[in-house]
């Protein structure tokens, strides 16, 4: 499929991406969120099925599977 952003001759790719949400002052990171990502321009494109889930795995509070550090930049 063709880029959606005017002018980018480039087109989307399937890839696993990390995506992150901010939600009631929590940041939540999700690896291997499958994604169509445009191979020039970068842009990112999830499917509605794929935010439903990302939805249902917030609402379902689960525990994360890992830990990251948080660094702000000041």
């Amino acid at each position: 499929m063709n880029c959606s952003v005017q002018g980018c001759p480039g087109h989307y790719e399937v890839k696993l991406i990390i995506h992150t949400v901010t939600r009631g002052g929590e940041v939540l990171v999700f690896e291997k969120v499958p994604a169509e990502v445009c191979n020039m321009c970068s842009d990112t494109v999830l499917a509605p099925q794929t935010v439903r889930h990302l939805e249902e795995l917030i609402r379902q509070k689960a525990k994360p599977e890992k830990y990251a550090p948080l660094y702000k930049y000041a």
